[in-house]
């Protein structure tokens, strides 16, 4: 027996029995198995990945002023158009007022520019007003109009600045960091909140040009996040038509579906690319038994008894399989509750 193997058979039967001898080998009746199967599964390139939102915006000020009301933390959920920050508009409003006043002093000016007008016209019809006083009423009058537009023009002008102050959210998102606190100067240009779109999500990797082929050809692929233990599927496959020159290396960025939950940009994955078929010998994920640098099943017997017995593994098949390159042969049963099955067995081994 190897020295690694006895190693992991010694601890095992400290774990059971705590020195005492060795029992008899368990018939296992009661133990759930399932058969090792040589299946045709999907190959897969696997690649290293991260997750990226497609929609992530960091909303910031454009008007001065002091911040007055912060209604959304980080994690929280905004729909879109909800207000999520407000800056004191008192100055802004103050400017707008006086663009306000300047506007219907224009107006009252414009009625009397036109009025003298038109009595200028008539006034030259019977003879009593030279043409000359005509002109510089009708230049009164159309300087008048252009005052107005010019007035009416900065009066929107500080609406619009005045509606700056109030901050709304562009797309239904969540707050993933908040950069001003409440009281704080906000300037124009200073970052106020960001936030990202949950129901876009993407993860992007990137692959050797050597395995663009077969990805384009195929077309599908799965990603894995090893934190959360969970596949999600992939709604599309997309090849950014540029080449890193140095690594020789392509982005291949793989769109989520909305629905998918529980992961947030930034998250480190794995991307699976299906490159084609091949049959390959599987066992259940959870017959496997790990200790250390031990990797073993419990493989049912001939006379039915559990027997410990050292396997290797390859590449992962999927949630449920995973490939086995030796130590099993296919159509043997292993236990899929390894630590009832060191109770049932004890310490035996099968090289």
């Amino acid at each position: 027996m190897k020295p690694i193997f006895a190693a992991f058979a010694a601890l095992v039967l400290a774990a059971c029995g705590r020195g005492e001898a060795p029992r008899e080998p368990s018939r296992g009746a009661d133990i759930k198995t399932a058969a090792v199967e040589m299946r045709d599964v999907e190959l897969a390139y696997s690649a290293e990945a991260v997750i990226e939102a497609v929609r992530q915006s960091t909303v910031a000020a454009q008007v001065a002023g002091r911040i007055v009301e912060l209604r959304f933390d980080v994690g929280d959920y905004v729909k879109k158009g909800e207000v999520i920050v407000r800056i004191d508009e008192r100055a802004a409003t103050q400017a707008l007022e006086a663009s306000e006043a300047q506007v219907r002093q224009a107006e009252a000016e414009l009625r009397n520019a036109r009025a003298q007008f038109e009595r200028s016209k008539q006034l030259l019809a019977q003879k009593f007003l030279s043409q000359a006083a005509l002109d510089k009423a009708e230049s009164d009058y159309k300087a008048a109009q252009a005052r107005l537009t010019g007035l009416l023009a900065g009066a929107g002008q500080a609406a619009t600045a005045r509606s700056f102050a109030t901050i709304v959210a562009p797309y239904s998102g969540v707050v993933s960091a908040r950069h001003v606190e409440l009281g704080e100067m906000a300037t124009p240009g200073k970052p106020l909140m960001t936030g990202f779109d949950p129901g876009t999500l993407r993860v992007t990797a990137t692959v050797p040009q050597t395995q663009i082929g077969a990805i384009q050809a195929s077309g599908k692929a799965r990603v894995e996040i090893p934190s959360l233990g969970k596949w999600i599927e992939v709604k599309r496959v997309t090849i950014v038509p540029s080449a890193d020159p140095r690594t020789h290396t392509t982005q291949v960025r793989l769109d989520l579906l909305p629905e998918v939950r529980g992961v947030y940009p930034g998250i480190y994955a794995r991307a699976h690319f299906i490159v084609g078929r091949e049959p390959r010998l599987l066992m259940p994920r959870a017959a496997v038994v790990q200790r250390s640098e031990v990797v073993a099943a419990y493989v049912v017997a001939g006379d039915g008894s559990l027997q410990l017995r050292q396997i290797r593994l390859g590449g992962a098949s999927d949630e449920s399989s995973i490939e086995v390159l030796a130590g099993l042969r296919p159509g043997e049963r292993v236990a899929l509750e390894p630590l009832k099955a060191v109770a049932e067995a004890g310490p035996r081994a099968a090289d």
